[in-house]
């Protein structure tokens, strides 16, 4: 499965290669205020690609840090469960204690 997933990939990678060959052309991507930025095709859609990509990372991060903070807080709730049921279970365990005589 392994080999699959590798050649999978070195096939995606040939493709994108060849297209990021193909598209070498300069561009001008312009902006508001007459300002513009001049380079490769490539360059540009590589650039956008990683900005999008770094937006969502910090988009997700408060999610993620509010799940661990989350499964943080449930694995103390199930340690302190077992805990009280490995105290629960000595007690059942020993043996009765004969009552104390009293005299007369």
């Amino acid at each position: 499965m392994k080999i699959l997933f590798r050649v999978l990939a070195v096939i995606l990678f040939i493709i994108f290669f060849g297209f990021a060959l193909k598209n070498t052309s300069d561009v001008a991507l312009k902006f508001f205020w007459d300002y513009e930025m001049r380079g490769p095709l490539v360059l540009l859609l590589l650039g956008f690609f990683v900005g999008g990509a770094v937006l969502g990372v910090l988009a997700m991060t408060p999610t993620v840090f509010r799940y661990r903070r989350e499964l943080s807080k449930q694995r103390k709730m199930v340690a302190a469960m077992q805990k009280e049921n490995e105290a629960q279970e000595q007690a059942r365990n020993q043996p009765p204690q004969p009552a104390p005589i009293v005299g007369t």
